[in-house]
């Protein structure tokens, strides 16, 4: 197996967000990468850098507004009298119907939904690199790999087909997958993220061809808050092909090997011809977000467990912030996948 990762995916560095109505430490920070290279390393990866691939199959998933807003809407941004280095929005869209402004001010609220999302000069930059690495881990496995992990920063299921949110840009994992589909009829994205994957869920839910499944802390009390219930399956064409499988916040090992066996049997039924696996490991135990209380040993379990699928996998990092454990959970994970 092998690792892509570009060294632009690093340049993307804002410096605060909001939590708790405080504007705090960005914590998808480039450390992130430090301590996640640890972990390929220890795994025994070769690390690869991506290959640069046509926009167009950016835009396969996301809008040509939206392209447009992430390249070009900081420079905009710039031209506003004492205007933040940092582009966040002031106000959003909240009913319908509802119109598409010219002003850039309005623009970032139509395309950025939370105040974790930050866009600075170098964030296009990095995000283009960043899908361009889940692209090349596709190709890897479209040419016969049996795995490749994308080491995606900034991560991507939050990221809808023209908004950004929770740290994401562009959608790493549908990028993937809408590429793994000029071969295959049916492709499968499973998130093992302790958030739920919103934006992915979005942009496949009227789609019978791929089935979105997503274990995550329950949503009635974390993030993204509406969004990952039970209930929420598909609509049209894709009624049914949308999976949520929350799991109360901070559940141990066994609850969500226990949701990722039901994920697992969803997934075989299905029958798809490649696995997206949407990789957060921010359920660990002693992940800031304190969203989930897995240990590392319970992601090599559940490693072998998805492996046990047999299918021709791309991974992309999702989630997974500052611990000492960072670098081990994720040796642990791709270990426990190799060795399967």
């Amino acid at each position: 197996m092998k690792c892509i990762f570009g060294a632009a995916q690093n340049a993307h560095a804002p410096a605060r967000y909001m939590r708790y109505g405080r504007i705090g430490e960005f914590p998808e920070s480039p450390e992130r990468v430090t301590r996640l290279l640890d972990g390929v390393s220890r795994a025994g990866l070769e690390v690869v850098a991506p290959r640069e691939f046509p926009l167009q199959h950016l835009a396969t998933v996301h809008s040509a507004r939206y392209l447009d807003f992430l390249e070009h809407g900081h420079a905009q941004w710039m031209t506003m009298p004492d205007a933040s280095p940092e582009m966040m929005p002031s106000l959003r869209p909240v009913e319908s119907p509802s119109g598409y402004p010219d002003s850039i001010l309005g623009r970032a609220g139509w395309h950025i939904m939370d105040f974790s999302s930050a866009i600075t000069a170098e964030t296009w930059n990095s995000v283009r690199s960043s899908a361009f690495s889940a692209l090349t881990a596709a190709d890897l496995v479209l040419g016969g790999a049996r795995a490749a992990y994308a080491l995606c920063r900034p991560p991507g299921h939050h990221a809808y087909a023209e908004r950004a949110g929770g740290f994401c840009y562009l959608n790493n994992a549908a990028i993937a997958a809408q590429h793994l589909r000029a071969k295959h009829a049916r492709v499968a994205i499973l998130d093992i993220d302790v958030h739920h994957g919103n934006g992915t869920q979005q942009i496949f839910y009227d789609r019978a061809d791929v089935l979105t499944v997503s274990i995550h802390g329950d949503p009635a009390n974390y993030y993204p808050f509406f969004y990952g219930y039970g209930d929420q399956r598909g609509a049209g064409d894709g009624e049914g092909f949308n999976l949520n499988l929350p799991v109360p916040v901070k559940s141990k090992d066994d609850v969500w090997q226990q949701a990722l066996g039901a994920a697992l049997q969803r997934i075989a039924d299905f029958a798809p011809g490649a696995l997206v696996l949407a990789l957060g490991l921010d359920a660990h135990e002693a992940d800031p977000l304190a969203g989930g209380a897995v240990t590392t040993d319970g992601f090599a379990q559940m490693a072998g467990m998805i492996a046990g699928l047999k299918l021709p996998t791309v991974i992309t990092q999702e989630g997974g912030y500052l611990t000492p454990q960072l670098g081990g959970n994720l040796a642990a994970f791709l270990t426990g996948f190799r060795q399967a």
